[in-house]
């Protein structure tokens, strides 16, 4: 089928995820072909390095044979099996053993969904079961970062605190609050690492005896903040938001969606700090994209309540129908075999650290704010203004201009809305392909600001 053909049916047919419908009709799509290694082609033949690992998953990078081969050997044998009526299947079962070995501490019990949205989406029902069947029916408010994501679905998406998941879907709903996110570059107590850390921990100790204490389920949050724009917290900020949930008697959640499976350094970015969660959610990395999956683990105290104090012999009426597919298993086994095995952790680790070294040298160009990372995770935030910090006008559209121009120069990026472009590229790329990612985008950001319209927006920004 033509590029043309596809287009047309594409207009019709599919509604694509976060997009603007009206504007996407009108734009069209762009087919993508093929990948290998870190790079994709579309349809036209343009190969471009992949710098956001699809949607920050793809992190063993693209083409590799033997999870191929994993996948079709399970659609052979069983290609599916349900986990309703107490079946099971051999891969979901490993997988379930080997995430428990993986995970830090005591987080033993493993939930399995189709990805991130609905892993957040099965916390947040079972945090409520928890409480209501331990007799703490009170306990419902829950809270998160502002800048935070904990994906798109019905009840997740109000947890989420960005505007565009927002607006027009009657959220944020009742029980559903926010404190500050840390965010260093734009902290009103400045960038030291200690008075953003004691800020954010007065913050969430505010929010709780606002609401009552008796009252507050849950903590939400990333260790790295992602499509809020890759804020990156001061190393130790975890571990005193963790410990100060665990003193307000409320359950600590790390979203490690985005942070897990090497994505910072560490398999989860919790071990860096030594931090256990009360329930950890993931994907995006459990599988690198190549099948859906995504898991919650939950930790032997919630686990043990749970089961302890359900009705006895009903169901605890939560489930999906794909939940544990043994196809996905398949896929993360092998995957989780590429990480350990195959060394692509490892590289990973020694390839972000170049990463972050090499990103660095873009904070002299003159668009740089602020350029921050954590292994292969990073935001550079463009300014009109470096002392004052101010953002271009919104009418000159610079996200729009960063990727078109960005795709044109062969380099795949995040480019959000508030002027933040996000990386995360695959955890197999050598240090040629940094050095590549790193060339491309100074050449989009010369290119971008000798736009007329961008020229004339510092010109408007630097003016007021």
């Amino acid at each position: 089928m033509s590029v043309n053909s596809l287009e047309a049916l594409d207009r019709r047919h599919w509604v694509h995820p976060v997009s603007n419908w009206a504007g996407h009709e009108k734009r069209g799509v762009t087919v993508m072909k093929s990948a290998k290694g870190a790079f994709i082609t579309d349809a036209d033949g343009h190969e471009l390095i992949d710098g956001f690992a699809g949607l920050w998953c793809v992190n063993v990078g693209y083409g590799h044979d033997s999870i191929v081969e994993a996948a079709a050997r399970q659609m052979r044998e069983l290609p599916y099996a349900t986990g309703y009526f107490s079946f099971g299947s051999e891969p979901t079962i490993r997988l379930a053993a080997k995430l428990a070995e993986l995970t830090p501490g005591d987080l033993d019990h493993i939930y399995f969904s189709l990805g991130g949205s609905d892993a957040v989406d099965s916390a947040l029902r079972l945090i409520r079961f928890y409480y209501n069947v331990t007799g703490r029916p009170q306990k419902k408010q829950i809270i998160s970062l502002e800048r935070g994501y904990h994906g798109s679905s019905s009840t997740g998406a109000g947890v989420t605190a960005l505007p565009a998941f927002h607006a027009g879907f009657d959220l944020p709903a009742e029980g559903q609050h926010y404190i500050a996110s840390p965010y260093p570059y734009r902290n009103p107590t400045g960038s030291d690492d200690a008075a953003v850390i004691a800020a954010n921990v007065a913050a969430l100790r505010a929010k709780v005896e606002e609401l009552g204490a008796n009252t507050v389920a849950a903590f939400f949050c990333e260790p790295v903040q992602g499509s809020g724009g890759v804020v990156v917290p001061p190393r130790g900020w975890l571990k005193a938001m963790r410990e100060t949930a665990a003193e307000l008697d409320i359950l600590f959640v790390a979203d490690e969606v985005i942070t897990g499976f090497g994505r910072t350094g560490p398999m989860f970015a919790c071990e860096a700090e030594g931090v256990v969660p009360d329930m950890m959610t993931m994907a995006k990395g459990l599988t690198s994209g190549y099948a859906p999956l995504g898991a919650l683990a939950i930790g032997e105290k919630v686990y043990r309540a749970i089961a302890d104090n359900a009705p006895a012999g009903g169901p605890i009426g939560h489930g999906y129908t794909y939940s544990g597919h043994p196809v996905s298993a398949a896929v993360a086994l092998e995957v989780l075999r590429l990480y350990e095995e195959g060394g692509i952790l490892a590289n990973g680790q020694r390839v972000g650290a170049y990463f972050e070294e090499r990103l660095a040298t873009l904070a002299d160009h003159p668009l740089v704010g602020e350029v921050r990372a954590r292994g292969l995770l990073a935001g550079i935030e463009l300014v009109a203004d470096k002392v004052t910090k101010q953002k271009l006008p919104r009418e000159t559209k610079l996200p729009d201009h960063l990727f078109a121009r960005g795709y044109a120069n062969g380099v795949i990026f995040r480019a959000f809305a508030d002027d933040i472009i996000g990386l995360a590229p695959p955890l197999c790329c050598s240090e040629a392909e940094i050095d590549l990612i790193v060339t491309r985008l100074r050449k989009t950001l010369d290119e971008v600001m000798a736009l007329p319209e961008v020229a004339a927006g510092l010109a408007v920004a630097k003016a007021a």
